[in-house]
Parts: C-alpha cells; sequence; structure tokens
C-alpha cells in the first residue's frame, strides 16, 4: 500500500540507514561493503533504501532472490545486483538479460551452465560449516570451480563466498569456519574480483582479521540493529507509529475485546489504536506497553486482527503519536517479549502499513 488512509506507518529514516553503512565502511576499510536489502531491505523499502544508498556513491547490493533483484532492476539501471540465494536453472536467462549476478551453490546448476550461450556473471558459493547452500566437499569444491572457471567462455565467475552461522555467538564454531574458508580459498587460488564472508556481526567484529576478503555483506546492522553486545554506534532507522481511533471509557468491572480477557479494575480509558496482527503486530504483544508522549501505557486486551486496545489516561489525545517500536520501547525489547531475534519483528510488519521515509 503506497497511499496512508490511516494514522499506521512505518517511519523509516534514510539518513541513518546511511550513517550505518559508513560506519562500518569506515571500520571495515579497505574493503568494500555490500548492502543486504533482500525480504523488501528487512522491512524498509527495497526500492527506497537501495535508490538513496545509491544517490550517495552505493552502487553494489546483495538480495536473496531473483525476484527482489529483477524489482530492483526495474526501479535501477546501474547497480550491481547479487542473488545470493538459489536461482533455478530455467530462470538463468533472466538474469543474463538483466545483468544481475547470480550465486552457484550445487552441481544441478554446474550441469546447466556447462552448456549456456548467453553471457552470465556468477558467484560461487561455499559450505563451511552453515550446513545450508553451497559446495561443501574438496572434490566438490574443486569439479565445480573447473566447470566455471575454464568449460564455458560465457561465464565470467566474479566471485567467491561462504556464510558464518554464529559470528554472534559461538567464537569457536566461527574460527573453524573461517579457516576452512582460507583453505578453500587458498586451494583454488584464483584472482576472483570479489571475496567475501562476513555478515554483520562478522564484519563488525572480525573482519580486520581476514587479509583475502575484498567485501562484506551487511545486514541486519545496516537498520541499526545487532545481535551482538556492546555495539554502539549503530543508529535506530526504523519506528511504527499510529495513533488513537476512538476512545472508550469503562467502568469498573467492564471487559473490553475478544474472549473477554481484560477487566477493569476502576474506571479506565482506552484507546483504540488502528493496527492489528494482520498489519504484523502479533496477538503475542499482549500485555506489552506502546509510547505516548515519552511514557509508557499498557496494552491490555486481545490484539484483534486490524485493531489493539491501550489503557490511557485523560492527557492522550488522538494528534499524538503512539509509538509501537524504534522508541523508548526499542525493536530488542519487542523482540525479547516475543522470545525471537529482532531480524523477524522488522521483517513481519506487511504491506498494509505503508511507509513514510525521513532524511533527518
Amino acid at each position: 500500500m503506497s497511499r496512508q488512509y490511516r494514522k499506521t506507518y512505518a517511519e523509516i529514516n534514510l539518513r541513518h540507514i546511511l550513517e550505518n553503512y559508513n560506519s562500518v565502511s569506515e571500520l571495515i576499510n579497505p574493503r568494500k561493503v555490500i548492502p543486504v536489502v533482500k525480504a523488501n531491505a528487512y522491512g524498509h523499502g527495497a526500492v527506497m533504501v537501495t535508490n538513496y544508498l545509491f544517490e550517495h556513491g552505493v552502487d553494489h547490493f546483495a538480495v536473496s532472490l531473483l525476484e527482489e533483484a529483477l524489482e530492483l532492476r526495474e526501479n535501477n539501471h546501474s547497480i550491481d545486483l547479487l542473488v545470493m540465494g538459489p536461482t533455478n536453472p530455467e530462470d538463468f536467462l533472466s538474469a543474463s538479460k538483466n545483468n544481475i549476478t547470480i550465486t552457484i551453490s550445487n552441481m544441478d546448476q554446474i550441469n546447466v551452465i556447462n552448456n549456456l550461450e548467453f553471457p552470465i556473471k556468477v558467484h560461487m558459493k561455499v559450505d563451511t560449516g552453515m550446513n545450508r547452500l553451497g559446495f561443501k566437499t574438496d572434490d566438490e569444491i574443486m569439479s565445480a570451480f573447473n566447470i566455471l572457471k575454464n568449460n564455458n567462455p560465457y561465464v565470467e565467475l566474479e566471485g567467491l563466498f561462504t556464510h558464518f552461522s554464529t559470528a554472534d555467538c559461538d567464537k569457536e564454531y566461527y574460527d573453524k569456519q573461517k579457516s576452512r574458508f582460507d583453505e578453500i580459498f587458498k586451494m583454488l587460488d584464483y584472482d576472483f574480483k570479489m571475496v567475501h564472508a562476513s555478515n554483520s556481526s562478522s564484519s563488525i567484529k572480525y573482519e580486520n582479521s581476514m587479509d583475502f576478503t575484498t567485501h562484506t555483506r551487511l545486514g541486519i546492522s545496516l537498520y541499526g540493529l545487532t545481535l551482538d553486545e556492546g555495539v554502539e554506534f549503530l543508529q535506530n532507522t526504523y519506528r511504527l507509529v499510529t495513533h488513537i481511533a476512538e476512545f472508550k471509557d469503562l467502568k469498573k468491572g467492564e471487559k473490553v475485546g475478544y474472549g473477554a480477557t481484560y477487566t477493569a479494575l476502576e474506571n479506565e480509558r482506552i484507546g483504540i489504536l488502528p493496527i492489528g496482527y494482520a498489519d504484523g503486530f502479533i496477538r503475542k504483544n499482549q500485555d506489552g506497553d506502546v509510547e505516548i508522549n515519552n511514557k509508557r501505557y499498557k496494552i491490555v486486551g486481545r490484539i484483534c486482527m486490524d485493531q489493539m486496545f491501550v489503557k490511557i489516561d485523560d492527557t492522550i489525545t488522538k494528534e499524538d503519536d503512539v509509538i509501537l517500536m524504534g522508541g523508548l520501547i526499542s525493536i530488542d525489547e519487542v523482540a525479547n517479549r516475543l522470545e525471537t531475534i529482532n531480524y523477524e519483528i522488522i521483517c513481519q510488519i506487511t504491506y498494509r502499513v505503508p511507509k513514510i521515509y525521513r532524511e533527518e
């Protein structure tokens, strides 16, 4: 939804996204940062985020799906795009026609790409311990590498990469993966234009300990978030805001919402907010808080599909911003409340919530 018909929106601070990019770029210099804008830029709006960063000199971006890359290509013909997830062989031509670099991570892709008759740029992914995507054994890696490097003049082997699974939580396992990637890089003995391994956590904490990488991939921390302790320089980029649509004055003993799960302990004022679980603010947020005028107010009753209830006082008006997260109540606080991670919180806000972009 592009137009706003209710006072509910996600406020995106583009300037803070750029400042997060610049901060990490300075930290890992001379390597370059590849902003990861998959999953609609982690809920921030991939087209707007990409175009804004491009206007400020950033020209290389990564996504997970070919359809994400095609959407960005439709809006910008000058950026470089890498699809990090698996691309089906029948879609290689679409990638080629749109100048999109794909990832080769399995032998099914290798068997097809060996016979292509159109140009395509590829990055080769190796599995160093994540056990998700990528070539794993030495034999498998060398076989895929030799085909990509030598067999088909239409194929440009541009990059090599892996993915760390524990950079934020298990240094010993991280070190094993890093050592394995170093071993693979030396085994291949090839002048790749791009070699990248670090995600946000690894970029900030460990990237400078690797002497053979050329780039890092900045995902969640581009958007001011991290799973690590003590990272203070990142700036918040996301606020979820609504306004009170109606007031209800309850008498002591009256109940609110589906299941009548909340009972007024005294005469109380309730604010009805036009946002609910169909917007991605799920029912499990019941009993959490919202922020109004720099104070916390309690969510009461069950969160509905399209509305929810907040216990307020007589000072609150319909003009006041109600901030569900991204202010006094951080995205991390909401993640802890829901027993998950901050990635999931911002990604689960649905298309029904329009975005408003700020640059201050």
